[in-house]
């Protein structure tokens, strides 16, 4: 494997690995350094700092900085297209003739250069793009995101038809493999990679529910509402809500309930911590399409599973959770969870279900095939 080298091109630098699509990137690259490739890394940045960590674990790393100005916005391509389109970057893939993995439709600009004809370019689909910008359109409450969501959703259906001219897809999910492969050749269904690989369960009890993820995204405070006013609201039980960037409106709402206690930003130790320690991990989402990460992490690591349909639609893991929609459901299956102690035959059971579901190992050595 020595000899092998690939050029992967991410829309935000991958490390720290804390939050969904960075997380798949993050150990994708990982995994495939740990076979022997050569990993050249082409990160834009914006916000999150250069890492000594991707400069260890990678062959080269490369940062752009991606062009956030209004002025992109209003192009007919979507914002997060032509806020990453990069000579710079152009230049350096044209350097050799590696094969090139794109992570998600942010970075398929890539594919509009006429010099990437004829070359092995791959795509990583994180999710259905313009149904996951619809979905944040109807849950956001600000009207200015409302709309820049409505218009990106429209721009990235019509956009999508650049994976004409991609030589794979890589799809995250069943569902998303079904709705990709119905429109594309060459689409592989590669499930995602979070650097967890065993069942890491603690037997016990735990006496809180934790709910996490990135707060500052509608979907995720909106759950977060919904738990707090119509579930908890109902509960002798303590929730914890923990996540980054919790929004004022969301730090208010869990001081005025005296069983939610809000941890904001934590750092992946206590995270981690936080996960092991519930008695219930409930993840709630308005959206059926990729493959929600949060939800491996608790499936590997968390003891009680508690969702909605839509998290799970399409995975056929139902027997490794409990599922609940309605504001009534999640207060009995609550209620009942919270009596459970989780034990070794539960671990057990959770052991075989996901050796069935979900296999790194498989994936990378079936992306180094494509290769």
């Amino acid at each position: 494997m020595s000899d092998n080298h690939i050029h992967i091109v991410s829309f935000d630098v991958p490390y720290p690995a804390n939050y969904g699509g960075v997380i798949d990137v993050f150990f994708k690259l990982k995994a495939l350094s740990e076979r022997g490739v050569k990993v050249h890394l082409h990160t834009f940045e914006y916000g999150r700092e250069h890492s000594p960590v991707l400069e260890k674990l990678c062959f080269s790393v490369n940062y752009y900085k991606r062009d956030t100005s209004f002025k992109k916005s209003l192009q007919r391509l979507p914002y997060i297209v032509t806020s990453r389109l990069s000579d710079e970057l152009i230049g350096n893939l044209k350097k050799d003739d590696y094969p090139v993995l794109l992570e998600g439709l942010h970075c398929c600009g890539v594919l509009l250069d006429e010099s990437m004809a004829g070359r092995k370019v791959f795509v990583r689909a994180h999710n259905v793009e313009h149904d996951y910008y619809r979905l944040l359109a109807k849950s956001e409450r600000n009207l200015y995101k409302k709309l820049y969501y409505s218009m990106e959703a429209v721009k990235l259906r019509r956009f999508e038809k650049i994976l004409d001219n991609a030589s794979a897809v890589f799809a995250i999910s069943n569902n998303d493999f079904e709705y990709f492969r119905s429109r594309y050749e060459n689409v592989h269904l590669i499930p995602a990679f979070n650097g967890f690989s065993d069942v890491n369960v603690v037997e016990g009890q735990g006496d809180y529910v934790l709910y996490h993820g990135r707060l500052d995204v509608a979907e995720n405070y909106d759950a977060a509402e919904f738990l707090i006013t119509k579930v908890f609201s109902r509960l002798d039980v303590r929730l914890k809500i923990a996540g980054m960037n919790p929004p004022e409106r969301l730090v208010a709402l869990a001081a005025e309930n005296q069983n939610v206690e809000l941890i904001p930003n934590p750092d992946d130790s206590t995270m981690q911590q936080l996960i092991r320690n519930a008695q219930v991990n409930v993840l709630v989402t308005a959206q059926p399409t990729g493959l929600k990460l949060k939800l491996l992490n608790a499936l590997f690591n968390g003891r009680h599973c508690l969702v909605n349909s839509k998290m799970i639609d399409g995975l056929n893991i139902d027997d490794l959770c409990v599922v609940a929609d309605s504001a009534d459901e999640f207060v009995e299956a609550i209620s009942i969870l919270m009596t459970m102690p989780f034990n070794s035959e539960d671990v057990e059971k959770r052991r075989n279900g996901m050796d069935a579901f979900y296999n790194a190992s498989d994936a990378v050595g079936e992306i180094i095939g494509l290769l």
